[in-house]
């Protein structure tokens, strides 16, 4: 496994964010409308991150700065966006290796808190976050009404 820190809209980035997106729709019905600008996962205010197995990119995640406003988001926040995993590589460990190595970017730039936003008809995540110490915090940004939202937390030290 390498994992590379890429542009958002690189073409690597593009595919698997398009079948992320594909994913949502088969498991929602919809796809993710929260609104993301790609220059917000450029460093030092957030990072976009490929994983690749035999230079075929396989999963990918990224954080994006937030400082406010309370409650929302606190100052020092990182919100974790397009976690994804192809289904020929889940269980190979790069979901995990993925989110640690987001968690050290985060804390690297000063982000004090990973935050984000999941939902129920994806429990493989809600377990991944879960076990890595992430905790339930309140709803956020465009999906926060919704019942099938979870939105975790987890304050990010040094190991």
């Amino acid at each position: 496994m390498q994992i590379r820190v890429v542009p958002f809209d690189h073409p690597d980035a593009v595919k698997l964010i398009d079948l992320v997106q594909q994913e949502y729709v088969t498991r929602y019905g919809d796809p993710d409308v929260t609104p993301v600008d790609p220059a917000q996962f450029s460093p030092p205010h957030g990072i976009f991150l490929v994983a690749y197995r035999d230079g075929v990119p396989v999963a990918c995640g990224g954080w994006r700065a937030h400082d406010g406003p309370v409650p929302t988001f606190r100052p020092g926040d990182a919100e974790l966006k397009r976690m994804f995993v192809v289904e020929t590589e889940r269980g190979n460990g790069f979901a995990r290796a993925l989110l640690a190595q987001l968690e050290r970017t985060a804390l690297a730039a000063g982000r004090r808190r990973a935050v984000l936003e999941t939902g129920t008809e994806q429990p493989e995540a809600i377990a991944l976050y879960r076990s890595s110490g992430y905790t339930d915090i309140p709803g956020f940004g465009v999906y926060k009404d919704e019942p099938e939202s979870v939105y975790l937390a987890k304050e990010l030290k040094e190991s």
